[in-house]
């Protein structure tokens, strides 16, 4: 008798534990992660520390009450189609997508799943949302830069380097479709500075070499480098050949400038995982993606390595030094 007391007593402790595992289960909620880097570097794992803890001083614990799915594409189209199929087969409640490869890639697998986007340059002008107020579709996020900065980047770079007649633009069509979001800006831009842009599309570390070599043939030449996984996952190599071949550059993620570039005009990229931890816990509680508005950035910073500005024989002018936000000596 008293055996089948305990029995039955251990039976319902045990079918009450379960059902507190299966209600905690079910508090859980799920976010996935698609980076547009590799996980070793420290930048961008910064940027991920950077959400996490947003997430946290809303309530949102990792490991508590919330999982991150992370993935890491490198920069390349067709490990971003990967991550991107393996994170939605994970059924997250909502993704946080870096870049517009990796958001180009979440849509085509599933375009009704929550995103909240970083790092895509004027998404308006790219087709990914209606409107700025009033997104649509399930996503929202935050614009990086603005196609008008490409009129920006062609007078920063001629008030530096005031010889330069000629500047290239090197991007991967396949990781930069907003590229040509910002060539139009560039080039209507180009006439009034008295400058030829030479557009090269670039697939591989060899194309790069090949058009910075080709290109130094002729003198009073200078690069923009648009905003790209791509190149970016090549900086040493750009930067180099800039070196190499006394080019003055002006750079769209400061990555550059501390590994030996020029110049870096753009936006707070940390800024923006900040920002997207309120969006991402708005639509946990249940807020519609597409009915967020897309925020634009406020602010703009300007890096200016002046040890390679003095190693390419430039002098930076003082009106240009003193809207510095960081000068690297």
């Amino acid at each position: 008798m008293i055996r089948r007391k305990f029995m039955a007593l251990a039976g319902a402790w045990a079918a009450s534990m379960a059902a507190g595992h299966a209600r905690s289960a079910e508090h859980i909620r799920r976010i996935g992660l698609l980076m547009n880097g590799v996980a070793a570097n420290d930048t961008a794992q910064s940027y991920v520390q950077t959400f996490a803890q947003g997430l946290a001083a809303l309530g949102w614990i990792e490991g508590q009450n919330v999982y991150i799915d992370r993935r890491w594409s490198a920069g390349e189209p067709a490990l971003a189609r990967t991550y991107a199929a393996e994170l939605v087969g994970l059924a997250p409640d909502v993704i946080l997508s870096s870049s517009t490869t990796n958001l180009s890639a979440l849509l085509r697998v599933n375009p009704a799943m929550p995103i909240v986007f970083v790092e895509v340059s004027d998404p308006l002008a790219q087709g990914f949302v209606a409107s700025l107020e009033h997104p649509g579709a399930n996503l929202t996020g935050f614009s990086s830069f603005r196609v008008a900065m490409g009129r920006q980047w062609i007078d920063m770079l001629k008030q530096i380097a005031p010889d330069v007649r000629r500047v290239l633009l090197i991007f991967n069509p396949a990781t930069s479709p907003q590229s040509k979001v910002f060539l139009q800006s560039i080039e209507e831009a180009a006439s009034s500075f008295a400058v030829e842009i030479v557009q090269s599309p670039v697939q591989d570390a060899a194309d790069i070499e090949t058009a910075i070599d080709g290109f130094s043939r002729q003198p009073n030449g200078g690069l923009i480098i648009p905003s790209d996984t791509f190149t970016q996952m090549r900086r040493g190599l750009i930067v180099e050949l800039a070196a190499r071949h006394w080019l003055p550059a002006i750079y769209t993620s400061p990555d550059f400038v501390r590994n030996g570039g020029l110049m870096y005009y753009g936006f707070d990229f940390g800024e923006q995982f900040r920002q997207a931890a309120p969006y991402v816990d708005r639509i946990l509680k249940g807020a519609k993606a597409g009915d967020l508005p897309v925020q634009q950035p406020a602010k703009f910073a300007l890096i200016i390595n002046l040890k390679v500005a003095r190693a390419l024989g430039l002098t930076v002018p003082p009106a240009l030094l003193a809207r510095a936000d960081e000068v690297i000596e």
